[in-house]
């Protein structure tokens, strides 16, 4: 049974309206961030009513975004986006809701990319969504996402409301530009609009080609047994924090103060690193998953689309076996990285939820992108000396 995620939005109604009329039974999922007072009430009661109306069960929850973006250091709208799916997974756990379905459109995508542009990202930051996925939450990593708007126009999906005399919500913050997507949607895109009429579609139809070549650049690194990225980074000096109490390094160990372990040695050759390389393997199960220090496995198919960065004010991480999520400005503090070295400590991040560290170069990575029995193909981290 599907979850549909309705905000009472044009998009949202249009979705709700497409499932509806395939005569499978769904839920639909009502989000009330509170963050527009007595219009966001209202969009409840509006969401409420049209579930009712035509007897789909809906569940709402009410959330104190603003406190919650406050308490973990994030954006509105990065708040907003955790809160939701997070809630999604459980909804899905608790009442066996098999995939959820979201309203994002060509127009949220090409959105998306020029995001991606604009913060630094690399080939898989320009592919852009996709039509199915997963949950973006490190808890739920393996419910599906799925996104059947993802080939329609905002025009398109304006025609079909038309068509079929659906009602609809506007989102008055929709028109203000306090938000980067709303600055791009409402400032950017009417002047590309000015160039190329039909930019949304040609930008979608240019990511499509984008993944297609990643994905042969893929197959042919790994058939031919080669790296698929690369890069070569400055790596934090280390070799400084042996002796000042248990730390995490690659291939799950800890180094005791003191003690002239193994594991030691590798922290100390991961100091003086200078490069590291990023391979794409298929994996049968049949190595073991601790490997030696410098060497950092990821399952493939949950990273997803990354990009490698720095670190930044309200990055976070659940470490590999960890309960929760952790700030990475905490992590470094537990690990005892200097202030004036934290720049420089590579990090694989998640470009669907920019914040989320999925690795930390060379020491530990996410426990949601963790390799389990069920996966096929890996991303390998190597650090290299010299």
């Amino acid at each position: 049974m599907l979850l549909v995620a309705v905000s009472g939005g044009i998009d949202s109604m249009c979705l709700m309206e497409k499932v509806r009329q395939e005569g499978g039974p769904f839920a639909v999922a009502h989000c009330n961030f509170g963050l527009r007072g007595a219009e966001s009430d209202a969009d409840e009661a509006f969401v409420r009513e049209q579930a009712a109306r035509h007897g789909i069960p809906c569940h709402v929850k009410q959330f104190d975004t603003e406190a919650f973006a406050s308490a973990e250091g994030i954006s509105i709208e990065m708040a907003a986006r955790r809160l939701r799916y997070h809630w999604f997974g459980e909804l899905c756990r608790e009442h066996g809701y098999t995939a959820v379905a979201v309203a994002h459109n060509a127009n949220d995508n090409a959105e998306t990319l020029i995001l991606n542009l604009l913060r630094g990202t690399g080939l898989k930051g320009i592919t852009g969504m996709k039509a199915a996925g997963y949950i973006p939450d490190p808890d739920f990593g393996d419910i599906p996402l799925l996104r059947p708007l993802l080939e329609m126009t905002r025009e398109e999906i304006v025609a079909f409301a038309r068509e079929h005399g659906l009602n609809w919500r506007e989102d008055s913050t929709n028109a203000q530009t306090d938000y980067k997507r709303n600055k791009i949607r409402n400032l950017v895109f009417p002047v590309f609009a000015t160039i190329n009429p039909s930019f949304v579609q040609t930008l979608n139809r240019d990511m499509e080609r984008f993944a297609a070549e990643l994905n042969l650049i893929l197959k042919n690194g790994q058939n031919q047994g080669r790296a698929v990225a690369h890069a070569s980074k400055p790596m934090a000096t280390l070799g400084r924090v042996r002796g000042r109490g248990p730390q995490e390094v690659p291939g799950g160990h800890d180094v005791t103060g003191g003690t002239r372990s193994e594991a030691t040695k590798g922290l100390e050759a991961c100091a003086t690193a200078r490069e590291y390389a990023i391979v794409e393997e298929e994996w049968d199960g049949t190595e073991a998953v601790k490997q030696p220090e410098g060497v950092l496995i990821l399952d493939a198919e949950k990273v997803g689309a990354y990009v490698e960065g720095a670190w930044e004010s309200g990055d976070w991480i659940k470490p590999l076996g960890a309960p929760g999520r952790k700030k990475l400005q905490d992590w470094f503090t537990d690990h005892h990285i200097p202030a004036d070295e934290k720049p420089f400590v590579p990090l694989l991040k998640s470009v669907a939820e920019p914040h989320h560290v999925l690795a930390v170069i060379p020491f530990c990575i996410d426990h949601s992108v963790r390799v389990t029995a069920t996966t096929r193909r890996i991303l390998r981290i190597s650090i290299k000396n010299g």
